[in-house]
């Protein structure tokens, strides 16, 4: 008997999936999605869907609310992996869509990291979605601007879900040892440190926390308490070192970028090899040593932003194992580089002026002069020519009417340094807000 026991057990399916929640009642989390009259809950109560990508980090139920909506929408609802599917499962369904369509009934389809995906897939989807045959609900670890292609994400609408907060993943561990059989039968103690550990290790993704309980309850012996020491070896017994769809890949990123923000070219490169080590895309690195470049470097060393993009290039021709060679030189450039935010800071703050204030029509002296209507118009009149005067500058007004604002301020950092004693000279007062 114990035998069919252990046997039957073995055959389980993973607790996170035993547990996986059926109704919005039972789901914990995304509260900003789930709540009276927001998005999710207005799709249950309504029972009608749109196409819609659902992105968020892992184990934070993106694949558990389309379940929960293809329940109690009023459609034939399909679901495909896009890891072990292709074109030929997708057109099978477009076709049973049709005949659905054909009988008055809607279909919908659901494609679990849809990310994957590659743009012919992708593009299997398009008119099928524009025509109404079936309405798309994807789902994604990756920002869907980068890994969705452009047709296809402007038929959808994006939903954003958040890592789950230490109050939620109470809850979900509650409710799973309250509803999963084989937990009540063993009657498993949590002491007070073991349960801090689980919440704080699982980094906002429930089924990375249940998945290490489950290995958990697997060690513990006859006392069928679980402490912290057992929880840690629960821990260390995980074979995943870099996850590329986990939290891990997002807290790994975040680490690169901060160590090249702060000047640190080897602490950085330690990061750059656990990304390669763990298969990350070469190209995500260089896209985000690109934005880097840009955003926390800047005009204080306007070559850092030549060198990133020419370092994408090169990835994108030369492919790994070559291409670490490539984003090590980039990485250790960046890191090495004079630091200024002042670029990041004049736009955001350019953008937050015209949000405000709007958009002003274009003084008649700067507007173009492309015929004879314009000149009429006076288009171009008094419109002072720089380079017809010394150190080919004028002292002009070139925002409308007589409106100035001072967005750029260079620091003393490299380059910059030039920059605001060009300006300082050109323009007396330039700076006199500093």
């Amino acid at each position: 008997m114990n035998a069919d026991k252990t046997l039957f057990n073995n055959h389980l399916p993973p607790l996170a999936e035993r547990v996986r929640p059926k109704t919005i009642k039972e789901f914990y989390g995304q509260e900003h999605l789930t709540k009276e009259n927001k998005i999710i809950n207005q799709i249950l109560k309504s029972g009608k869907i749109f196409s819609l990508i659902l992105w968020g980090p892992p184990g934070t139920g993106k694949t558990t609310i389309a379940k929960i909506i293809s329940k109690n929408i009023e459609s034939t609802f399909f679901q495909l992996s896009a890891i072990s599917s292709g074109v030929k499962q997708i057109r099978e369904i477009i076709s049973k869509a049709k005949n659905n369509l054909e009988l008055g009934k809607k279909s919908t389809i659901f494609i679990d990291e849809i990310h994957r995906f590659s743009k012919n897939q992708q593009d299997s989807l398009l008119q099928s979605v524009e025509d109404g045959t079936i309405t798309l609900i994807g789902a994604t670890t990756e920002n869907p601007s980068f890994e969705i292609i452009a047709p296809l994400l402007s038929r959808c609408r994006i939903i954003t879900l958040k890592s789950l907060d230490i109050n939620s993943l109470k809850k979900i561990l509650t409710q799973a040892i309250k509803s999963d059989l084989v937990l009540l039968r063993k009657e498993i103690k949590i002491e007070t440190d073991a349960r801090t550990l689980l919440f704080q290790s699982s980094g906002g993704d429930a089924r990375k926390m249940l998945n290490t309980f489950e290995i958990s309850i697997n060690l513990i012996g006859i006392n069928k308490t679980l402490t912290k020491e057992i929880l840690l070896e629960a821990i260390q017994s995980k074979t995943i070192i870099y996850d590329k769809k986990g939290d891990y890949h997002y807290d790994t990123i975040s680490a690169f970028i901060k160590s090249v923000r702060g000047s640190d070219p080897d602490a950085a490169i330690y990061w750059l090899a656990v990304m390669i080590e763990g298969g990350e895309k070469p190209e995500f690195i260089a896209r985000r040593l690109i934005i880097l470049s840009s955003e926390d470097i800047g005009t204080a060393d306007p070559q850092a932003l030549v060198i990133a993009t020419s370092g994408f290039q090169a990835v994108h021709l030369i492919g790994l194992p070559e291409a670490a060679l490539i984003l090590s030189q980039v990485t250790i450039y960046l890191s090495c580089a004079p630091k200024s935010n002042s670029n990041y800071k004049a736009i955001n703050k350019a953008i937050e002026t015209i949000k405000n204030t709007g958009t002003p029509s274009v003084p008649l002296h700067l507007r173009n002069t492309v015929n004879d209507l314009n000149k009429k118009m006076n288009y171009g009149k008094g419109y002072l020519y720089p380079h017809n005067n010394k150190n080919h500058f004028v002292k002009e007004n070139y925002f409308p009417e007589k409106n100035t604002h001072q967005f750029f301020y260079p620091t003393e950092q490299g380059y910059e340094t030039w920059i605001k004693k060009r300006l300082t000279t050109l323009w007396d007062n330039r700076f006199k807000n500093e």
